[in-house]
């Protein structure tokens, strides 16, 4: 049967998702996309997402990709999955793809953003849920100066579980964007890369905040970088306060606009 090859932009709340990836039990994105794409398209019907995020984790751009019926075309679709997904998940936009477009391995870039709380309604339970409530002060030169250590090719085998790649891969991620950024109520972590590792972001930010406040080194973050193994990183940062920003892909790939 022809078929139609769509991206999907979604924002979604993380807090009630076992992640993204599909599981026989769990409440996860990725079964909830499925079951409604299956029942507008009248069949079983698979959806491949740009990456996995973990429980807990929030998204304002992860992309999707599904192929459908060739009746199908993206705003229709778009409307159609809107209608039917529970509150939590919100498709903001649907493109038509080429043919050969993958939502994984086409991808040149994903971006992500951590945010941190340090005023006192940081507390507040319409923050709380995602934001990490800060009660320690944080020295904004030592922030930077860290986030500068991260950006170029490095490996993150330091910053990432252990297993998260085969050990055959390098771990290597190229992150062309690092920084810590001022907002009202706080602060929060921006990093753009062509790929991440298994908790990568969350014991970035985690080791962050502990060198920020004092706890630990600047070149903490150079040595962790050098290191075969994650045994010297801080704790990850809770998973509440993660969002996924944005997945790049070439412009070459988009057939259409919605």
């Amino acid at each position: 049967m022809p078929s139609r090859s769509i991206q999907l932009v979604l924002h979604y709340d993380g807090s009630r998702f076992s992640g993204w990836q599909r599981q026989p039990v769990e409440r996860t994105v990725q079964g909830v996309l499925e079951t409604a794409v299956s029942r507008i398209c009248d069949a079983p019907t698979n959806v491949i997402g740009a990456g996995r995020t973990d429980a807990g984790v929030h998204a304002r751009g992860q992309a999707a990709g599904v192929l459908v019926p060739k009746k199908w075309r993206a705003p229709e679709l778009r409307r159609a999955v809107n209608a039917i997904l529970p509150e939590d998940v919100w498709v903001c936009s649907a493109f038509e793809m080429r043919d050969d477009f993958h939502p994984r391995y086409s991808a040149t870039s994903r971006t992500y953003r951590y945010f941190v709380g340090t005023d006192d309604l940081s507390a507040s339970p319409f923050r709380a849920r995602t934001e990490l409530s800060w009660r320690r002060p944080l020295n904004d030169e030592l922030l930077a100066d860290a986030a500068s250590r991260i950006e170029g090719e490095h490996s993150f085998r330091g910053f990432a579980v252990k297993g998260t790649a085969p050990e055959t891969d390098d771990h290597r991620c190229s992150v062309t964007r690092s920084r810590w950024l001022a907002r009202g109520g706080g602060v929060l972590f921006e990093i753009e890369a062509n790929r991440f590792l298994h908790h990568m972001v969350r014991f970035l930010v985690g080791t962050m905040l502990d060198i920020g406040s004092g706890k630990r080194r600047a070149q903490d973050m150079s040595e962790i970088l050098d290191s075969e193994d994650n045994a010297s990183v801080s704790a990850p940062a809770p998973a509440h306060a993660l969002f996924l920003e944005r997945v790049e892909y070439p412009p070459e790939l988009y057939l259409d606009h919605a």
